[in-house]
């Protein structure tokens, strides 16, 4: 498996995505792959989710990942499903823990001081800033990562096409994550290729 830095780094939007028809994955992940977005985080919010994964991973190019992933009980279904990294809205550390066993890379949810201190107890470095916007915007992630300045992060939530350049221009910032590449519903191959390749040149 890739280490968690090196699959942030692959592209500067990672895209979020909630699947509610299984044969809406592949065409899916096509769409994005072509555009130039590889790292694929779906959401455990919907049944359909895991078999998702389980076929955007046959796509050529991708890299596909858990996100939402709160317990170490849906950790093991989405490693069982072939996820390739594993992304959750907040940290616990029985979740941590599990995470580091598996050894899976792991990219927990932030939003705190306090959190960023569990990470660093268990070893990690890496973030997701969660939920972006409504936990204090860039203004609030630069004074967290004063402290800290060993630890990376991808902004997620309320992050968009016009506010990403600002966030990625912020040295400790990787990548953001956005839905906005990939709406939800039958995807429109053409659009979110166009989509997916204008998000993977931002910030480049």
């Amino acid at each position: 498996m890739k280490p968690i830095e090196t699959i942030m780094r692959t592209a500067p939007v990672i895209p979020v995505i909630v699947v509610d028809e299984v044969e809406h994955a592949v065409p899916l992940a096509e769409a994005l792959v072509a555009g130039g977005l590889r790292v694929l985080e779906v959401t455990l919010r919907t049944p359909a989710a895991l078999e998702a994964i389980a076929a955007m991973k046959q796509v050529p190019g991708a890299i596909v990942g858990a996100g939402t992933v709160t317990n170490p009980d849906e950790l093991d279904a989405a490693l069982k499903a072939g996820s390739e990294f594993i992304v959750s809205p907040g940290l616990t550390e029985v979740l941590g823990k599990a995470a580091i066993a598996a050894d899976v890379p792991f990219l927990p949810g932030t939003a705190t001081a306090g959190d960023i201190m569990r990470g660093l107890d268990l070893g990690l470095t890496h973030f997701k800033f969660f939920p972006a916007a409504t936990s204090g915007g860039l203004p609030a992630l630069k004074a967290l990562a004063a402290p800290f300045g060993q630890c990376l992060f991808c902004p997620t939530g309320g992050i968009s096409e016009a506010n990403a350049p600002e966030w990625l221009a912020f040295e400790p910032v990787l990548c953001v994550g956005g839905s906005w590449v990939a709406p939800r519903g039958a995807p429109d191959q053409a659009a979110i290729e166009a989509s997916a390749r204008a998000a993977a040149t931002i910030g480049r």
